[in-house]
């Protein structure tokens, strides 16, 4: 009776030790792992597993409708320091322009030579053009500026790094102002038919990127106070929800399986009207979900308090409201609307300290404390050519104006790496780049999905006790 005792002891203890090899073991579900959907307030991949943006912005809406940086750096290069830090996926922009040329072109592409001449003239065009090749082996003078978006998407890829396309603006340029023509549908610079078409290429043309998840209508929706007549007639709530149908409909119908990003009004800080399912004035109705696209819908906000001197610039409780008030409060369990919510633009300048100020520090802890997925502004240190000045200098990007290294270490090192490895923690992805000192690793180490901990840390528990209980009988028995 003893030895059968002991022998059930033994099997309930390896028992035990297998169920828990078997739940604590990494995920291993194949990258990318999609179509990606949502469930309430989370984005979620093909197996369930929740996942949450830690982006960056890779602008390619300029006026080369190139994606940036790409005569300082190789598109390898860039992506291995997008990886280093944990980066998981890229807002990459781009302008309708882009699309109507092709469409006006027979639908063939325009060539990088002639793109870049185009934007900065015979001699700077072709010298950029000639950097670009020498950086970037596998162009050639046949390359076009979808194919570098395609090589963009391919080497992400590579290094497991999600693709969003955003729609920036439809005439290419820098963005944004008031009176650009170019923030309201149908104004002179953002005719509607042009911008569904766009969206139809695009969601179209990356179907072929197995990385590519999402994709948004517009950047940041403003008021048109260039055209008096459509700013009074048209800029508003009913207006805004018929043309995202529109813009729903024309990306859904492209391409099926990826999210759509819905940005709200005021250049996108608010989509209040949303999240607490008002009246979408100045009609009566309010926001539905279609049902073909029900679980693909994603909001996305930006908040710029440090550049238009917002109430959360000095303090962080009145930012936290702020954001939770335009939209934030869709993340959490009790809202009346859930929804995912994704913080697509925020930024400051890159020195030795605005990293550690009152704005900076508050908005990335709002962030990691939501679980709230974001993509920073920006990327790259340095413009081909921004509001006519070749070359410009870009002191918000993470990089250095050559592309070389990050300009502010301290911020990529201190608090922006734990930024990142809150957000991936959410991800079940622990990294532990971020200390107290402000020095980095380069270590990355999946463990269970987040979604999977509460499960694994009760059934470690009671393993405990089942295993000390076992072993104070097995002891006893002797």
């Amino acid at each position: 009776m003893l030895c059968t005792w002991r022998a059930l002891c033994a099997t309930f203890v390896l028992w035990i030790a297998t169920c828990n090899a078997t739940l604590l073991a990494p995920r291993e579900d194949p990258w990318p792992n999609g179509p990606f959907t949502t469930n309430e307030q989370y984005v979620v991949d093909a197996s369930g597993m929740s996942f949450t943006y830690a982006g960056v912005n890779w602008p390619g809406h300029l006026d080369a409708m190139v994606p940036e940086g790409l005569q300082y750096r190789s598109i390898s290069d860039i992506m291995a320091l997008l990886k280093s830090i944990g980066i998981n996926s890229i807002r990459l922009t781009y302008a309708i322009e882009m699309i109507d040329q092709i469409e006006d072109n027979a639908g063939h592409d325009i060539p990088l030579q002639a793109a870049f001449v185009d934007a900065l003239g015979q001699e700077n065009g072709t010298a950029i053009f000639e950097k670009v090749l020498s950086l970037n082996p596998s162009f050639s003078n046949d390359t076009t500026r979808l194919e570098v978006f395609d090589a963009i998407a391919a080497e992400a890829q590579q290094n497991e790094i999600y693709i969003h396309l955003d729609n920036h603006l439809s005439k290419a340029g820098w963005c944004c102002t008031y009176f650009d023509h170019n923030g309201w549908w149908g104004d002179s610079d953002f005719p509607v038919a042009n911008w569904t078409r766009g969206l139809s290429y695009m969601a179209d043309h990356a179907s072929a990127w197995p990385n590519f998840i999402s994709m948004s209508l517009r950047n940041e929706l403003r008021p048109p106070f260039g055209n008096s007549t459509l700013y009074a007639e048209s800029y508003n709530w009913q207006d805004w929800y018929k043309y995202v149908k529109q813009g729903v409909e024309a990306i859904n119908t492209a391409n099926a399986d990826i999210l759509i990003f819905l940005s709200g009004l005021n250049s996108d800080t608010t989509l209040e009207s949303v999240t607490n399912e008002t009246a979408l004035r100045p009609g009566s109705g309010k926001f539905e979900l279609d049902e073909s696209t029900a679980n693909k819908i994603v909001l996305e906000l930006h908040n710029y308090d440090n550049i238009n001197k917002g109430p959360g610039l000095e303090n962080c409780t009145a930012l936290n409201e702020e954001l939770l008030t335009d939209g934030f409060r869709a993340l959490q369990s009790d809202a009346p609307n859930p929804f995912p919510v994704v913080m697509t633009e925020f930024g400051f300048v890159q020195d030795d300290s605005t990293w550690q100020g009152t704005f900076a520090s508050c908005i990335e802890q709002f962030l990691a404390d939501q679980q709230a997925g974001w993509m920073i502004w920006s990327l790259g240190g340095s413009y081909y050519i921004r509001e006519g000045v070749q070359d410009y200098d870009e002191s918000w990007g993470l990089l250095s104006h050559d592309w070389s290294s990050w300009r502010s270490p301290g911020h990529i090192n201190g608090s922006f790496a734990a930024l990142v490895d809150a957000t991936l923690a959410s991800n079940g992805i622990q990294r532990g780049l971020s200390n107290n000192n402000g020095s980095s690793s380069s270590s990355n180490e999946t463990s269970e999905n987040a979604g999977n901990v509460k499960l694994h840390s009760s059934f470690n528990l009671w393993s405990v006790i089942g295993l000390g209980a076992i072993t104070t009988l097995v002891l006893w028995s002797y």
